[in-house]
């Protein structure tokens, strides 16, 4: 018979892949019918789960889809407090990165992603009614990269001006990334472009 905590710690990781069940399900709706056009019990009924249970993880289908951005900046920031210690810092940064970047696609961005879903992403990040879910997300997530980048570099993440700026331009780079990779024609994979974006950070951002 497990303990208690290995039970506990079951039960938290059935949570956890509940909650990410019912985000990626919440993505995948909204690229297929469109953001209006999905409730959130389609959300629930395509997990198998009840509304209620949705409602449990999420107050709405907004805060469902942004959450993917949250939880990938809490696992580039779990990586980047993995790299070794030897690492300079913003090779480790790209590292982390490109490691845990796959905005729905495997391999870490690496893949060619299909127009259809591009369509559908840029649908969800410009689609005024989750601009607020995306606001809160982006702000959490500055603030787990700015805890990583404190811990690395032995700063003080709420009274240094260093581990914010640094985490700052960091989430400025990928969100320009981003848009690149969204209007790129055809599509490229993100990782070149988050890549490049980082590099251009740790040089000082030359004039070209």
């Amino acid at each position: 018979m497990g303990t208690e905590g290995e039970r506990m710690g079951l039960r938290e990781r059935k949570k956890q892949e509940t909650r990410i069940a019912l985000s990626w399900a919440a993505i995948r709706l909204a690229v297929e019918r469109g953001l209006d056009n999905v409730r959130v019990e389609d959300i629930a009924a395509e997990v198998g789960v009840s509304p209620r249970t949705f409602n449990n993880y999420f107050s709405s289908k907004g805060e469902a889809i942004a959450a993917r951005h949250l939880d990938r900046a809490r696992l580039i920031a779990v990586e980047l407090r993995a790299r070794p210690a030897s690492e300079p810092l913003w090779e480790a940064i790209t590292n982390a990165a490109l490691t845990q970047f796959a905005l729905g696609q495997e391999g870490g961005g690496e893949g060619v992603p299909d127009r259809q879903w591009i369509d559908g992403v840029r649908l969800m990040i410009t689609e005024p009614s989750l601009m607020g879910a995306f606001s809160k997300t982006a702000a959490a997530a500055e603030a787990e990269l700015t805890a990583a980048i404190a811990e690395r570099t032995g700063t003080d993440a709420a009274l240094d001006l260093y581990p914010q700026l640094v985490a700052g331009v960091v989430g400025a780079a990928v969100r320009v990334a981003m848009e690149q990779w969204l209007q790129a024609d055809p599509p490229v994979p993100i990782a070149g472009i988050l890549r490049d974006a980082l590099h251009r950070l740790f040089q000082g951002l030359p004039v070209p």
